[in-house]
């Protein structure tokens, strides 16, 4: 595996192998000192073209704690904000001699084109409303932390499927991975296209959560993204959670078992209620600690490699 820019990119054994490296990464964060020698001499750059809290800081301690030289590159700090094109910013900074490229931008499609234009590794943190490769794993080696093997399980994603490049991710690697996945969502925030693509791929769509969440071994909510939100996708805030949040009312809708999910950040009162995000249940803050040991997994597999040590 050269580079990672979708869920797609993986057949189940890679996956696999990813998830179990994981799991002794994580153990670093139990550590005194943090740190491995696994990647020293490398250098990882970090091109942010979007806001982050959790991506970008936990793939600037995922390389840290690997003993790479990370670097931390925003639009807003770039010689993007004065006009210049992604291309000549990823030229000059692949000509610097970097190792890896870890890639956020609000053009889909952008990581894909990056990788034609240089030999350095580059990792998808999010590309418009296309995939987050990245979260999908993490949340897939939560829920398998706490629920165990993915085979046969069923999992709901429910919310803003429209805005969001989590969903088709998580579609992806969930199916890869075994698990029966179902998208719900209003039928202005479902995926254009989504009947066909569901006949494809094999998945399930419901326009009602009540229906769905008793049969469910993982809920996972989706951010209302009302940034990307040009019209009136529901009437008020309100009659959304009514219809599709997860409210405390729903909790008890939800089989003891299952867990619950949110890549965050959270719109609490919104998608979901506080009485569910911090629930016993909830995996929401596992999901954030889990973000570093997977994203150490990916950068070391890729960059640790042999394939990596002969580039």
């Amino acid at each position: 595996m050269r580079h990672l820019l979708s869920a797609a990119d993986l057949d189940r054994d890679e996956a696999l192998q990813i998830l179990q490296t994981a799991e002794q990464m994580h153990q670093v964060q139990d550590r005194e000192v943090k740190k491995l020698p696994a990647l020293r001499g490398r250098t990882i750059v970090n091109l942010f073209f979007e806001d982050s809290t959790r991506t970008r800081s936990s793939f600037e301690i995922a390389g840290k704690w690997l003993s790479a030289d990370v670097i931390n590159v925003s639009a807003k700090g770039s010689s993007v904000s004065k006009g210049e094109s992604l291309r000549d910013t990823v030229m000059t900074v692949a000509a610097m001699g970097v190792d890896g490229l870890v890639i956020r931008h609000h053009a889909s499609g952008a990581p894909q084109q990056v990788a034609q234009w240089v030999d350095a590794m580059v990792v998808n943190a999010g590309d418009g409303t296309h995939e987050h490769p990245t979260q999908a794993l993490l949340d897939a080696y939560t829920i398998r932390r706490r629920i165990g093997e993915l085979d046969g399980r069923h999992v709901a994603i429910v919310g803003d499927l429209t805005h969001s490049r989590v969903v088709r991710s998580n579609l992806i690697l969930l199916r890869t991975l075994g698990a029966h996945v179902t998208l719900v969502a209003p039928p202005t925030l479902m995926p254009s296209g989504v009947s066909a693509w569901a006949k494809e791929e094999g998945f399930d769509t419901s326009y009602d959560l009540d229906e769905v969440l008793p049969q469910v071994d993982v809920a996972m909510m989706l951010r209302v993204q009302k940034e990307r939100m040009s019209g009136g996708y529901f009437p008020t805030p309100r009659e959304y959670t009514v219809g599709y949040g997860l409210t405390r009312e729903r909790l008890k809708a939800l089989p003891e078992h299952a867990v619950i999910c949110h890549p965050g950040p959270m719109n609490r009162g919104l998608e979901i209620t506080a009485d569910a995000a911090d629930e016993a249940r909830s995996l929401i803050l596992d999901q954030v600690s889990a973000g570093v040991a997977v994203r150490m997994s990916v950068l070391y597999h890729l960059l640790a490699s042999s394939e990596g040590a002969e580039k």
